[in-house]
């Protein structure tokens, strides 16, 4: 393969993993341990 083709490669999987470990801490395990400010502070 051409570099400018390992290199297109590396940026897309890298975009895809940060997105998909961003989508993990958001929605997954370490989630759990989140509040939520507006349940805390009802009238």
């Amino acid at each position: 393969m051409e570099s400018s083709t390992v290199f297109i490669l590396g940026i897309g999987t890298l975009v895809i993993a940060v997105t998909a470990y961003s989508v993990y801490l958001s929605f997954g395990s370490p989630a759990a341990e989140l509040s939520d400010p507006f349940e805390d502070h009802e009238d």
